[in-house]
């Protein structure tokens, strides 16, 4: 069997945390067979600039909801025989472990890719790979990020890649700015 190498993102907040995204995003994501973006995208827009890459699977964010963008809530792919899932992950506290395998549990999942917290995390517990790219744009206490999911033959690696600093929207002064 080959090996799939899967791009994933979340939270990119297009247009109205930044206006495109960031170059570094599709440097990671050059070699990927499949982009699965965890919601939050704000535009379809991102979708159709991701597909540049790679086929993007998408599913609705909280804030993709309030924009009215009709996306699934969660999806389930197959690959090399493992079965991976993707939510946006809106649970409270944020991006609480036993709520995430829970949900992955309901989706009968490996892997589960979630969103929303904005803070990068990899975390195997009771069975199921918990997955969390981050944000390549606002990151919450942490830095700007994405990940590549490696499959070969039913073994995984995962790759956090560091897109920027952290960055803090107190110090984004273009907000501030007088016309």
């Amino acid at each position: 069997m080959d090996k799939m190498l899967i791009g994933l993102i979340s939270d990119t907040h297009i247009p109205d945390r930044a206006k495109e995204i960031p170059e570094k995003v599709f440097e990671a994501f050059s070699e990927v067979d499949l982009i699965m973006h965890a919601g939050d995208l704000t535009s379809p827009k991102v979708i159709d600039d991701l597909e540049q890459i790679a086929p993007v699977m998408a599913i609705q964010g909280n804030m993709d909801r309030a924009r009215g963008i009709d996306l699934p809530a969660a999806k389930v792919i197959e690959a090399e025989g493992l079965k991976i899932g993707i939510v946006h992950g809106e649970v409270y506290p944020r991006a609480d472990t036993q709520q995430l395998v829970y949900l992955a549990k309901e989706l009968d999942v490996d892997i589960l890719v979630s969103g929303h917290s904005h803070q990068p995390k990899i975390e195997q517990t009771d069975g199921v790979l918990l997955l969390n790219p981050g944000s390549p744009i606002v990151p919450r206490l942490a830095d700007r990020t994405v990940m590549i999911l490696e499959i070969n033959d039913r073994e995984v690696d995962v790759e956090i890649i560091k897109i920027g600093a952290p960055v803090c929207s107190a110090l984004d002064f273009e907000q501030y700015k007088r016309d």
